[in-house]
């Protein structure tokens, strides 16, 4: 059996991280591909070196662009490997433009795909994620669900219940097997001066977020307010595009922020395990919080993860600043000693045992 990974994000390294390791483990014939999403290859390179993780055999270099342009030079590219590799499976996760443009190339050849992370909504069809979610998992023909919620949104729209399994979330998986090795390799609390839980951590990448002055302008008047109130630096690992929208926005960056170069993941992960609350419009992180046991405050009006809210550990406030201050307050006045929902960590065995099985 040949399975193609593809993968193209950083967060996609990641939550593929233990199906490759399993592979490799199995000495699985597989190909990875990794298309250049967002960043190119050269970029990512650090990640595959410091997850321990074989490159891939083959570098698409797609880049930014529109939606449309990423998703057509996915298509093009990975069609040319398929036709001449014509693996058994090609398996993608998550909701990115990888995963529809990788979808529908194996799909008009012929070839089954495998959806990791299959079923989550947001029921906001205005994100693109959601509509590569959607179409993604009404091509593929094995819809690995990490809980039975994702497998419930399935059978609601009427996919076969013989092509869905409940699995887990690799995520887990990635963060027990990495969590290991960043304590092993990480000096970042010494490189930053910083004691732990003695911080907040704020990400914003979403474009309904940074590309909203207004919306923007309240995430900072938020920040200033929490500092003001808890006397804590707030971390904030800002991607060059968010710097860019605040310098043309003109929103200064007020006192008790502390702009960070884009992190690492294993500095990440452990900045996230040790942090007081975790402030996000990431779907990734608040699942990563979950499970680290952090609290979390989703600065959107829905999510994909609403199993994150189910436990106590994730409040979604958007980005009004009372709202974003009073969950910050409930969170922190609550015991962290929820039940992680996304699986025992073997997510990512379970998936490779199932295309085996089925051969």
């Amino acid at each position: 059996m040949h399975v193609a990974i593809v993968l193209g994000t950083r967060p996609e390294i990641v939550k593929m991280s233990p199906i490759i390791r399993y592979c490799e483990e199995l000495g699985l014939d597989y190909s990875l591909i990794h298309t250049g999403q967002h960043y190119s290859y050269e970029m990512d390179a650090a990640f595959f070196h410091d997850l321990e993780l074989p490159k891939p055999g083959y570098k698409l270099n797609v880049g930014s662009g529109t939606h449309a342009e990423q998703t057509g030079k996915i298509m093009v590219g990975l069609e040319r490997i398929l036709i001449h590799d014509r693996p058994d499976v090609v398996l993608v996760q998550g909701d990115t433009n990888t995963v529809l443009g990788s979808a529908l190339s194996a799909a008009k050849l012929n070839i089954d795909v495998g959806h990791v992370e299959a079923g989550l909504r947001s029921r906001d069809r205005t994100m693109p994620e959601e509509i590569n979610r959607l179409l993604t998992d009404h091509i593929a023909r094995y819809l690995f669900a990490p809980t039975e919620l994702a497998r419930s949104n399935l059978l609601q729209e009427g996919i076969d219940e013989e092509k869905i399994r409940v699995t887990g979330n690799t995520v887990v998986d990635a963060v027990l097997q990495n969590i290991e090795i960043a304590e092993q390799r990480s000096r970042i609390f010494r490189d930053l001066d910083l004691m732990p839980g003695g911080y907040f951590v704020l990400t914003a990448h979403r474009q309904e977020n940074v590309d909203n002055r207004e919306k923007l302008g309240n995430l900072i008047a938020a920040m200033r307010e929490l500092h003001s109130i808890y006397g804590l630096p707030i971390l904030f690992p800002a991607h060059p595009r968010t710097l860019k929208r605040l310098d043309e926005f003109g929103l200064s960056v007020p006192e008790g922020i502390r702009i960070l170069e884009p992190q690492g993941y294993l500095e990440f992960l452990l900045l996230e395990r040790s942090a007081r609350a975790i402030l996000t419009d990431s779907g990734g992180i608040q699942e990563e919080a979950c499970i680290l046991h952090v609290p979390c405050i989703t600065l959107r009006e829905n999510t994909e993860r609403p199993e994150t809210l189910e436990t106590g550990g994730n409040i979604l406030a958007g980005t009004d600043p009372g709202r974003i201050l009073q969950a910050v307050s409930t969170v922190l006045s609550a015991e962290a000693s929820w039940t992680n929902p996304f699986g025992d960590g073997r997510s990512g065995k379970k998936i490779v045992d199932i295309l085996l099985g089925d051969r």
